[in-house]
């Protein structure tokens, strides 16, 4: 399995002939090599999660596509067909095997509603908790950890990391950060983090990838 990272919390995901797609949102520029997506996973809502417009090139590409979400983003995905995913659901795509966790949105503010959120286990290999720190309980090649949000403190982020002690993890859902200080800070922190589990820390910048 190779993971290509774009920006923000966006990542494409290959294997033999086919991709899948997580959260193309509004701070993700023009995804390259639309064709070959057997499913995208839209984890919640917000915008920075997903547009109309990488979901419409998305679908022009690749028709038969399948789109999954909680019900927050079905409701929110007015012209797409989006199935909806709940904690426990399993799903298989293609070649792909997809198992959810969690239901909401880890919160921001008590004025701001809680709204729902899926975390995703692609192949028992790749987790990525959306905006939540649900944890699978069980152990994982890979995490994606969040960096920067609102909701964001790097004392939980720190914890959470602990919780899954994946083997390696990249930093996602950081460009609230700024790049010369921010991004450096918080990933010195969840290398810290990985490690204490015997993992390691990978640094993937837009556009770099690994192979699993």
């Amino acid at each position: 399995m190779k993971i290509t990272r774009y920006e923000h919390a966006c990542m494409v995901l290959e294997k033999g002939e086919e991709r899948l797609v997580i959260d193309p949102g509004s701070f993700t520029r023009s995804l390259a090599d639309l064709d070959r997506v057997a499913a995208v996973v839209i984890t919640h809502e917000h915008a920075d999660h997903w547009t109309p417009e990488h979901l419409a090139a998305i679908r022009a590409a690749n028709p038969g596509v399948r789109m999954l979400g909680p019900d927050g983003v079905k409701l929110a995905v007015a012209d797409q067909p989006i199935e909806p995913v709940r904690a426990g659901d399993v799903v298989e795509v293609g070649s792909w095997r997809l198992e959810f966790f969690g239901e909401k949105h880890a919160v921001i503010h008590a004025s701001i509603p809680v709204i729902d959120n899926v975390g995703v286990l692609v192949d028992d290999a790749f987790y990525y908790g959306g905006d939540s720190y649900t944890a699978p309980g069980r152990p994982v090649e890979l995490l994606a950890a969040p960096t920067g949000a609102p909701w964001l403190k790097i004392g939980d982020v720190i914890d959470y990391v602990l919780e899954v002690a994946p083997r390696r993890s990249i930093a996602v859902h950081d460009r609230p950060l700024s790049e010369d200080v921010g991004i450096p800070m918080q990933h010195a922190r969840i290398k810290w983090a990985t490690e204490q589990g015997g993992g390691t820390f990978v640094p993937l910048a837009p556009g770099d990838a690994l192979t699993l």
